[in-house]
């Protein structure tokens, strides 16, 4: 080679020596919106799945205290015994059966819980089935550990959202590992009836499969204190895994810290996992976890009940005008809805971000069955979803 051609060579690309599974990782539509208009003055940002209450006070002093204590040090794997308890006294209450600490795992947020679960059940040429739209992570958690997530969309009537049984059915193969299901959900607000929790639990049984249960959202339920869960029928032998995270209910979503509950009998599996991941959660950020567990019942329904007001406000305002489609939202703080002659909603975000400064999430990125659909997280002050609500409803006019 002459050294003409050699100048005109292309450089060798850092990107070439990276594992496929990394490079396959998908960029967030919610992020490419939120970066698109996050400093936009005066703008309401309703993209992101959390409120605007900030953290409460008994909470984070729980934190300055262990800090102050000198709780600083190496702890415990699977999370310091006091919130492990703390934990299970508070699924009992919850759920009306006995639960033991046992059963609990401290994670670096719900996130890192599933991360944690997906490398205990999948990986390279493994398939979990994903009912869709869906949170994102989950399936990128899976495509990242070399396993292919199988969607499945959900059926959208104007009754709700319903799962398929014969798609979901129809996707099992050998390869299937399990099936991921978040009720209610992110971002349809669909919640699973018992007769859906039973259906599943049966492709389970049947099929020997793990169900990946995210039930972070079984508070915000507008028909009863908390929503169906696979606790209401499970047997000690059945293969389900639930993840969870203090995010939602406790206005924690900064302080990222979570849990797993599993069978004990794979307790040093997940313990092993923890040790390579984070080597335990920061004891001082545990104490508040405690102090949510054992205050925060006020709180919550605090949230609850603002959740509550907020979906009332953005149903009412927007379902007036005509020209908007959504389903009934019965659990979590999301109203999933579609603009009339709007489908392509990835550029729908940046036009709303421009013409009423509200920032919405465009439903592509929560997978099949999103398509022409954006998200609005109304778990926010009343006001300012009123403001809001208005905004969008003078937009909807104009076009």
């Amino acid at each position: 080679m002459t050294a003409a051609a050699e100048k005109l060579s292309p450089a060798p690309s850092f990107l070439d020596g990276l594992r496929p599974e990394a490079l396959g990782a998908p960029e967030s539509g919610i992020v490419e919106v939120m970066n698109y208009g996050r400093l936009r003055e005066g703008l309401i940002p309703l993209w992101a799945g959390e409120g605007d209450v900030p953290t409460p006070t008994f909470i984070a002093e729980a934190a300055t205290r262990s800090l102050a204590a000198g709780e600083t040090f190496y702890t415990w794997q699977r999370g310091i015994p006091d919130l492990r308890e703390a934990l299970a006294r508070y699924h009992t209450n919850l759920f009306g059966q006995p639960f033991s600490a046992e059963r609990f795992f401290v994670t670096q947020s719900g996130m890192h819980a599933i991360q944690t679960v997906v490398r205990i059940i999948a990986g390279a040429g493994d398939e979990v089935i994903v009912p869709t739209p869906a949170w994102p992570n989950c399936a990128a958690a899976l495509g990242v550990a070399g396993a292919k997530p199988v969607m499945v969309p959900q059926i959208f009537t104007e009754e709700g959202w319903k799962l398929d049984y014969q798609r979901l059915s129809d996707a099992i193969t050998p390869r299937t590992r399990g099936i991921f299901i978040n009720s209610p959900s992110n971002p349809t607000g669909w919640v699973a009836t018992p007769e859906d929790l039973a259906f599943v639990l049966d492709l389970s049984r049947k099929h020997g499969l793990w169900i990946f249960a995210d039930e972070i959202y079984t508070r915000f339920y507008y028909a009863g204190a908390r929503a169906p869960s696979f606790r209401d029928i499970r047997t000690p032998e059945d293969r389900i895994i639930f993840t969870d995270t203090f995010s939602k209910n406790w206005a924690m979503t900064g302080w990222r810290m979570g849990w797993i509950e599993a069978p004990p009998e794979i307790g040093q599996v997940i313990e092993n996992l923890l040790q390579y991941s984070t080597s335990g959660i920061a004891a001082f950020l545990q104490r508040a976890g405690v102090a949510a567990l054992e205050r925060g019942e006020s709180f919550v329904q605090h949230q609850i009940a603002r959740a509550r007001q907020g979906r009332d406000i953005v149903v009412k305002g927007l379902g007036n005008t005509g020209k908007v489609r959504f389903a009934p939202a019965n659990g979590a703080f999301y109203l999933f809805f579609a603009v009339e002659g709007k489908p392509d909603v990835r550029r729908l975000g940046l036009e709303i971000v421009d013409q009423a400064n509200v920032g919405l999430a465009p439903g592509t990125a929560f997978g099949a069955g999103g398509e022409g659909f954006m998200r609005l997280c109304y778990l926010r002050s009343p006001e300012q979803l009123r403001v809001a609500t208005q905004r969008l409803v003078d937009w909807l006019e104009r076009i």
